[in-house]
């Protein structure tokens, strides 16, 4: 076993150690993105599903307080009523598709029955310092019909966006069902639609995009990755074990000079 007596040396000790450490850590690694992968290939589903499926009115899936579920967000949905565009917020910081940082235009939208449903109309510009409120272009006037993507009230746990106090006046930073029920003294149905028709005249508000789908598949490569990395280690060990000891072998083998026998120069 004195062919192996190297694996004590510190040098050793420290490269097994390491390599010990590396395997688990590479696996859960592995796992960790199989799990983001799933998470993200049930969203991608769930959308796929929501954005295909029939439209339906509003009333059928949203009431007064109630939360918009996983399955039911993205859903499209119609409504027929009248904007009240007195009434009209924006929301904060919002960008469009280029990255341009404006509102994004909410109008309570009165229905037949006198509930109120939560319409973000779109994208505007914002006016120099954000504080100013914007030109906002009117929507159709009197009873119309429009439909839309069904969305969950907005919090700060699920945006990151702070919900700051003290805003100008008709400005908010985040959608809230709750608190516009207070402000305009209604029934307003949980949640809020996200207007894709009809389409605003001129463009603007500019309609909000359809939600992307999540990259799964890197998920499952960096998955594979990591596992591959995991498997490397111990092969990579064994292969730096076997030329250490080819190493001592040769060294072991190569002719030694004789006493006294002045070595070559």
């Amino acid at each position: 076993m004195h062919r192996y007596r190297f694996l004590l040396s510190p040098q050793w000790v420290i490269l097994t150690v390491v390599a010990i450490a590396l395997i688990p850590t590479m696996i859960k690694l592995g796992f960790w993105q199989q799990h983001r992968y799933e998470e993200r290939t049930a969203r991608n589903n769930l959308v796929s599903a929501a954005l295909h499926a029939k439209p339906v009115p509003v009333e059928q899936l949203s009431s007064p307080g109630h939360a918009v579920t996983r399955t039911e967000k993205y859903r499209t949905v119609t409504a027929t009523g009248t904007f009240d565009t007195a009434r009209t917020e924006v929301v904060r910081r919002r960008t469009n598709a280029n990255g341009d940082v404006g509102y994004h235009v909410l109008t309570p939208f009165v229905l037949t029955d006198g509930k109120v449903l939560l319409v973000n109309r779109g994208w505007v510009p914002a006016d120099g310092t954000q504080t100013a409120f914007p030109k906002i272009p009117a929507p159709p006037a009197g009873r119309t019909t429009i439909s839309g993507r069904l969305m969950a009230d907005e919090t700060t746990a699920a945006s990151g966006i702070k919900n700051i106090k003290g805003l100008p006046d008709r400005m908010v930073m985040l959608i809230d069902s709750t608190a516009e029920a207070h402000r305009l003294g209604a029934q307003v149905l949980g949640g809020y639609m996200e207007q894709t028709a009809p389409a605003s005249k001129g463009g603007s508000p500019e309609q909000i995009s359809d939600p992307g789908t999540e990259d799964a598949p890197l998920n499952y490569a960096y998955m594979i990755q990591w596992w591959l990395f995991a498997a490397a280690v111990p092969v990579g060990w064994w292969f730096l074990l076997r030329r250490e000891i080819r190493d001592q072998e040769e060294a072991a083998a190569a002719p030694q000079p004789k006493e006294n026998e002045p070595a070559a120069v």
